[in-house]
């Protein structure tokens, strides 16, 4: 039987990977990569399949216990973590050290195009140290919405973003979490192949906060700022 350790499995799409994966049949066992085992059970649901293990990005001590015996690694980027010299390097050292071969990595659409951002360098390092893989490379994330942008749309009734009149194709984190399952469950089908995890919809941030506005019935203003000011 193969095993599937979930890095940020206390995530949004960690979470979703995890429930569809035990919806699905698979019969690999799934172990939930968290900081805090004990604490974490208590909010998953207690499954004969779901196993914990103690993982975090941030401390090197936690990764070889975390990866012994995995078959498949599902690896995402956590937000707070951008070097990847640092932090996702000795992750993958460790990996191929205790024997894991197959990674399922959750990039990020356009990547390819985007030398500057960690997930394109943690794509190279997947492929130069000749890991097996399946690369994920998802839309804008409609979760952002009730997560990272939820406390200024509830403070001030805004959006401040450095995105002008772009439109944005909008992907649910369920939709990205029932097919990274799929992809986990049955790898050497979809190994060494790039998918990109897209929406039916492409929609700006000014039509966004129009539609939220007149589902909530509150006024949404979304502010167009440049990159400059946004990031500092």
């Amino acid at each position: 039987m193969s095993s599937i350790l979930i890095l940020g499995a206390t995530g949004n799409v960690g979470r979703e990977v995890i429930k569809h994966l035990l919806n699905s049949g698979c019969s690999a066992v799934v172990f939930a990569g968290v900081r805090n085992p004990q604490r974490a059970i208590e909010g998953f649901p207690v499954h004969k399949q779901l196993k914990f293990r103690r993982f975090d990005f941030e401390d090197q001590s936690s990764f070889g216990e975390a990866l012994k015996g995995i078959d498949v690694l599902f690896l995402l980027r956590p937000p707070q973590i951008a070097d990847v010299d640092r932090y996702i390097k000795p992750l993958l050292n460790y990996a191929k050290n205790e024997g894991v071969k197959k990674i399922v990595f959750l990039s990020v659409q356009g990547v390819e195009q985007s030398k500057f951002i960690p997930h394109h360098k943690i794509e190279k390092l997947i492929l130069a140290m000749s890991f097996k893989f399946v690369f994920l490379r998802p839309s804008y994330f409609m979760q952002n919405l009730t997560t990272t942008l939820l406390p200024e749309i509830q403070e001030k009734g805004s959006i401040t973003l450095p995105a002008g009149g772009a439109k944005f194709n909008w992907v649910d984190v369920e939709d990205i979490g029932a097919f990274a399952a799929k992809v986990l469950c049955n790898f050497d089908v979809f190994s060494s192949q790039t998918f990109e995890l897209t929406g039916l919809q492409n929609l700006s941030f000014q039509e966004v906060s129009s539609l939220i506005q007149k589902k909530v019935g509150i006024k949404i203003n979304y502010r167009s700022v440049s990159p400059l000011r946004f990031f500092c």
